[in-house]
């Protein structure tokens, strides 16, 4: 796991550009750093060594001479490729991933290298030969890779941060990602929040090539629904986390694992029976989970380490994940996430984690539809839209929340797993430069169109597969723990594993008003049937008690009265949101983050000084 950075210029050439560039990405890989700098390619990178140790240095040159990669990533069937591979005559020079992809680019080109490769991965290869650039993700989103188009000159990397530190980079706000973040709790667009700064999405791959970019996609999710039993269901999904997580724990390093009270980590945990797991909790009545983490931990002979993380800390956290996610993040689960990773970085290099079940095997409380609510669904369609319209607007009505998910199709009131406000709502506490006609439901279409004959369930775990998971669950997975030098790897989001998924028929997944059911009964075979059956909890994470106290609601009281938070927001009805959470008239307290975070993350890269 490392990190990347590069530009092409022709009249950029000062050596400390690259160095500076890359120093503010050197929280991903601290063990080195590595430079190719070749007249107006310019390629910088930092390592964490995790495979072949001594020899896996980057960038790599392959051994024809005629180009060079940086890579982040790990590549689980390297070995398998590199079998191949040594039949031609290529010879190898390390022992790394990284090399096999640079040689496959050379003896397949990259079609057919994609399709091989079975891991998480962006990387950005020099073909000297043809004189041009190819950079790449991975099928889902695992890793990340922006780029920007600066004038004449191209730029590219891990993380946005790294861009800040380049002479001609002109660091403006992209106005029209506001609105869709209160939205959302994330950025949705394939714009970044920095004006001209865009996210390579997953599965697909560029070439640049005389100052012009060519994306092709190389992969797409594609649910294809078999006749399938419950059973067979069962044994492939425990067959296929096998294989998966034996792939996943390649390295040269110990690998630990996370561990919740989930089914999910449980599930990991289980199959891989790492020496140490980590678990965070907080110093609140029913925010702590830390006891089941343990308990399992125990009854497995596996050593745990866990943390207890007070308000203070959580307020101090906020800074840190807004700086380290590049963009303002609101998942309120990204502190926590912050803490254990540091927590871990403590003891191993590398950890396991249950990211992707959820959305791949049908995990989220809102894609079960209770007996209630199919009850509901038995009135006519023009009356449950009539509804709908209705509660739009009544904050207090209360069946607003089952109307306004069922009320409609999926296609009109569905978003994500985080839809924190509405469109409406958003636009309301905006300045008027920064409101937009723009719905949510505009960015989901395109989604929503490819299964538009599928049932709810699916057409809500599609839509998740391709933005929830990508832009807001693996973007957080990755820069927190990227923040403290940590490798995460996500057994269940393999390619393999979702060409099993894709497969189960939407009536295993959800079965008994239960989510998940196949994949829970799967993991009945090796986890404690309450860990199998607990429902979908996640990192628990009191902020909304927090903000309650005096001295938090403070805290964010003086952030929004900063004169710089008058330039995006209505002062007043901000404040209002605030007080009313604060005086117990209206739980607003995840309406009240969005608008924090976003001041916290704008105010350090806007206001105050880029740390070096």
């Amino acid at each position: 796991m490392c990190g990347f950075v590069g530009f092409i210029s022709k009249d950029v050439n000062d050596p400390g550009v690259l160095r500076a560039m890359t120093e503010m990405i050197s929280h991903r890989g601290p063990d080195s750093d590595g430079f190719f700098e070749e007249g107006s390619v310019h390629f910088g990178f930092r390592r964490l060594s995790i495979i072949d140790l001594e020899s896996g240095s980057q960038p790599i040159i392959a051994s024809t001479g005629n180009a060079v990669i940086v890579f982040n990533g790990e590549i689980y069937n390297y070995q398998d490729i590199k079998k191949d591979l040594l039949k031609t005559g290529y010879e190898f020079k390390t022992d790394t991933d990284s090399e096999v992809i640079i040689a496959g680019y050379e003896r397949y080109g990259i079609d057919e290298l994609l399709s091989k490769l079975r891991g998480m991965f962006a990387f950005t290869i020099y073909d000297k030969k043809k004189d041009i650039i190819v950079g790449a993700r991975d099928h889902f989103g695992i890793k990340p890779y922006y780029y920007s188009k600066q004038g004449d000159d191209f730029l590219f990397g891990s993380e946005i941060k790294a861009f800040l530190r380049y002479p001609k980079f002109k660091k403006e706000i992209n106005t029209r990602a506001l609105k869709h973040y209160l939205v959302f709790q994330y950025n949705p667009l394939d714009e970044s929040f920095f004006k001209g700064v865009n996210k390579l999405r997953p599965g697909h791959y560029y070439t640049y090539e005389d100052g012009k970019m060519d994306i092709k996609k190389y992969f797409d999710l594609v649910l294809d629904y078999q006749d399938m039993s419950l059973d067979d269901s069962i044994e492939r999904i425990d067959k296929a986390v096998s294989e998966s997580v034996k792939y996943h724990q390649i390295s040269d390093v110990e690998v630990g694992a996370f561990l919740s009270g989930g089914v999910d980590s449980s599930f990991v945990v289980s199959k891989s029976r790492p020496e140490k797991t980590f678990s965070v909790g907080f110093e609140n009545d029913g925010f702590d989970e830390t006891v089941y983490s343990k308990d399992l931990s125990k009854r497995l002979g596996i050593k745990n380490f866990s943390k207890m993380i007070s308000p203070d800390e959580f307020f101090e956290g906020i800074d840190k994940v807004q700086y380290y996610s590049d963009e303002p993040h609101a998942n309120l689960s990204s502190v926590a996430l912050y803490f254990l990773a540091r927590l871990a970085r403590e003891h191993v290099k590398v950890v396991l984690s249950g990211e992707g079940a959820d959305e791949l095997f049908a995990g989220y409380n809102d894609y079960e539809v209770p007996f209630l609510h199919k009850l509901y669904k038995l009135l006519p369609f023009c009356l449950r839209h009539k509804l709908y319209d209705m509660s739009k607007d009544k904050q207090h009505f209360r069946g607003r929340t089952i109307i306004m998910k069922y009320g409609e199709k999926p296609e009109l009131s569905y978003i994500g797993q985080a839809n924190v406000m509405s469109d409406d709502e958003a636009n309301d506490i905006l300045k008027n430069r920064y409101k937009n006609d723009e719905k949510a439901s505009d960015l989901t279409a395109k989604y929503y169109d490819k299964v538009r004959d599928m049932d709810d369930a699916s057409k809500m775990l599609f839509l998740d597969m391709n933005m929830w998971i990508v832009d807001d669950i693996l973007l957080k997975a990755d820069k927190m723990t990227m923040a403290n030098s940590l490798e995460l790897r996500v057994p269940f989001l393999d390619k393999e594993m979702w060409d099993l998924a894709r497969k189960i028929p939407i009536k295993h997944k959800m079965a008994k008003s239960t989510t998940k059911y196949a994949f829970r009964k799967a993991a009945e075979r090796i986890i404690p049937k309450g860990w199998s059956r607990r429902r979908k909890a996640g990192f628990m994470v009191p902020f909304v008690s927090f903000i309650k106290e005096e001295k938090y609601y403070k805290m964010v009281k003086e952030m929004f009265a900063k004169p710089f938070a008058a330039e995006f927001f209505d002062s007043e009805k901000i404040n209002e949101l605030l007080d009313m959470h604060y005086k117990g008239l209206q739980n607003t307290g995840r309406k009240v983050y969005n608008i924090y975070t976003f001041l916290v993350w704008y105010e350090q890269y806007f206001v105050n000084e880029i740390p070096q």
